[in-house]
This record gives C-alpha cells, structure tokens and sequence, in this order.
C-alpha cells in the first residue's frame, strides 16, 4: 500500500528498526529512536543494492519518488543507480573545481607568490569579488564573451569605466591561465577588446610651477600633525618615489653608509629592483626618525598597529589638511613636480630622470643595454634637487641659469 504524508508523520519509533513500503522498491526505515530514512532496495546484475535517498522531513515524499523514479529510469537502461551517483558527485565535483572561482583563487594565489604588492593583491580580490557574485560558480570553460560583457556592463553603468577596463584584463589573465592548466580552450575576455568604453586619461593633480612648489615645501615644514606624517612629507618630494613604495619602506631597505635606498623589486610597480641616491637632506630627514627596528620594520609604520605600514590615505589626508585641494596636489604628484622640474632644467640627460622615476623602457633590448647607466649623473641630480627644493622653499626666485654649473657637480 502506497504511503501517505499522515502516514509518514505518524511513524513512531519502536523497539526495533521497521519499514513502511511506497512501491517500486521504495520504502521509509523507521529507527527506535524515531528517525526516518528513506531508502530503495532493488537488484542489478543479481546482486541486491540499497540507494540511500535523504532523511524525512528534509526530503518529503514526492522528492523520495521522484529520486526512485529516476533510479529505475537507470536500471531500465542496465546500469547502477549508486554508480550513476558516484558518478554525478565526481562530476560535480570536478566541475566545482573548474569554476571561474576555484581558477580566479588559484591564479591569485600564483601571482601572489610572484610577489604582487599587497596593494594590488587587495584590488585585484576586490574586482573578483564583483565578477563572482554572477559567474564564480560556472565552469570557467563555460562562459560565454556576452555573459562576460553583461557584468562588465554593469560597471561601466556605474561609471566606473578604468575599473571594467581592467577588470576584463584581469579575467583575461584568468582565462589564459585556464587554458594553461587545461580547464578551458579559449581566452573570451579576449573577444571584448574594443567593446567597452575606453576611459579618459586622468593625470593626478600635482603642482608643477616652480614658485607654487615653494609654497607647497613651505606649507610641510609648518605642518602641525603627527611627527612621523611630517617627516614622510618631507622626505617624499625629496626622492619623489611612488607613495606605496614610501609607506612600505623598512630600515632594512637603507644603506646609510653609502646613502642608497634601495627598494626591492617585491615593492615597485614594475617588479624591479630600484635605487634612490640619498642627499644630504635626505639622510638628515631620516635622522629625525626615531629608529627602533624592535618596535617596527617600517620608518613610517601606522598608528594602529606596527606591524602595518601607515595608511595610504595619510598623506593626502595631510595636504588636505594643509588645504590642498583633491585637484590640486596629491602624494603621486610629487613625481610629476620633480620631472616637470628637473626637465626645465635642461640639465640632466632624460634617460637620467626617467631612470630615477623607475620608469621602465619598453623596448626590451635598449633597456637592457642602458641598465645601470646614469647612476653617478643621477647621484649629482638627486642631491643638485635637494638644494634646489631648499631655495624653493626659502622663497628664493627661480632663475634657470643659477643651476648651470650643478651638472658639473660644482
């Protein structure tokens, strides 16, 4: 006789395991402790086999059914059912592993070890985060370029048009990588270029004219905020490196004897090794940082915790504060304002200026013929800028032809 939902939920436990039948080999197993179990007996190739179809209420009557109904649709085509399932799982298995996801985390993990920043690791999880709320799930191979483009859409809906821009590089990465480790054929990300909209360029504000630097170095030494946000202020415009390689600064990085910092490649942008002669002034700013490498590695560690360097919104924070607008001056500016600077000079070769922003040659072969190059023209300029931002800064005027002789090293 056929169960019943009443039946079921009538179903006690009693002093010994019994079954209440359903038909086609499907039967509810009632435990003296009143559990119910649903279960299937059935034969395949002379041997009898029980299938294990969930635990009553999660799994209801009609589920129960409809799970032996699929069974017998196996058997009727002389397979097993439990085979068939192990089957399914394995499948399911591999396909999770397959997943945008599980290949996004892997990739993450290898450039990772590769020595990406942890600035770029955090940006990059960030735009991952964003692509797998809708896709991290799919196999990877599955994804089609439209079902791309839709997410990606909806980035650029919010205006974010640099973001979906890389977010596509990113996925495109991905998918190459997918298709190294065998998990997917073709790289669809790939199929997008030239279908998102192509952001305008934006130049970070930095402050380029001479006589504006002056009231920008003098507006530092009158800064009345944190002593070690201070020094960073000042030591920035100094040697004019990218604000994440001076927040991730450590005292193991300087060589005072010789007066170089140099900064390993794990913590440049371009992943290579960069070296900052250091002036006068520049050592002298360092002098006023209490050193004690027990307390922290870093030379501007943050105020909440040591083992942190301080946050990337210090130092804007700070010319704010100094009341230097969003569109007027920034930490990145610094770089700007020392090559438009040390270029109106007409004093330093190019290559030379170019060296010291750790800009990187794109032409492979001629960057590896220059490598090392510039290095004591670079070690006049650096301290040659040092003793020009002082007479900046002490309100001097600027006359180009004052500096002629700086190359010379006089």
């Amino acid at each position: 006789m056929a169960l019943t939902a009443v039946s079921i939920k009538n179903a006690k436990g009693r002093k010994k395991p019994y079954k209440l039948t359903d038909g086609g080999g499907l039967f509810l197993y009632v435990t003296p402790n009143g559990g119910r179990y649903w279960r299937m007996n059935y034969r395949h190739l002379g041997k009898q086999k029980t299938l294990a179809f969930g635990v009553y209420p999660d799994t209801g009557l009609a589920d129960a059914r409809e799970q032996r109904d699929a069974a017998r649709k196996v058997l009727a085509k002389g397979n097993d059912p439990a085979e068939q399932i192990k089957l399914e799982k394995v499948a399911a298995a591999v396909a999770a592993s397959n997943s945008f996801k599980a290949v996004a985390d892997e990739w993450l993990v290898k450039v990772e070890r590769e020595g990406r920043s942890g600035v770029t690791m955090k940006k990059l999880r960030w735009l991952l985060d964003f692509i797998n709320e809708s896709i991290g799930k799919q196999p990877v191979a599955s994804i089609t370029a439209q079902e791309l483009l839709i997410m990606l859409r909806k980035m650029e809906g919010k205006g974010r048009y640099e973001t979906a821009k890389r977010l596509r590089s990113t996925c495109s990465q991905i998918f190459r990588y997918a298709i190294a480790t065998a998990r997917a054929e073709r790289d669809v990300a790939a199929d997008l270029r030239g279908a998102l909209i192509a952001p305008q360029p934006v130049h970070r504000a930095a402050i380029t004219n001479a006589y504006a630097a002056g009231g920008l170095l003098r507006a530092i030494e009158a800064f009345e905020g944190h002593p070690n946000t201070k020094a960073a202020l000042r030591l920035l415009p100094q040697v004019f490196v990218r604000p994440g390689e001076l927040r991730y600064a450590e005292w193991s990085d300087f060589d005072f004897d010789k007066a170089v910092w140099t900064i390993p490649p794990h913590k440049t942008k371009m992943r290579r090794v960069h070296s900052i002669p250091l002036s006068r002034q520049a050592l002298a700013i360092l002098g006023t940082i209490e050193h004690d490498a027990e307390y922290s590695s870093y030379l501007f560690p943050s105020l909440r915790s040591v083992d942190r360097p301080m946050s990337e919104n210090t130092i804007n924070a700070a010319l704010r504060r100094m009341g230097f607008a969003h569109d007027e001056m920034t930490g990145h500016g610094f770089r700007a304002m020392a090559a438009t600077l040390l270029n109106e000079m007409g004093l330093w070769h190019p290559d030379a200026i170019e060296r010291q922003l750790a800009h990187c040659d794109t032409n492979a072969v001629r960057r590896a013929y220059t490598r090392g190059e510039y290095w004591d023209e670079r070690v006049r300029m650096m301290q040659h800028w040092s003793d020009h931002l002082d007479f900046l800064r002490d309100g001097a005027k600027v006359i180009k032809g004052d500096f002629k002789k700086a190359k010379a090293g006089e």
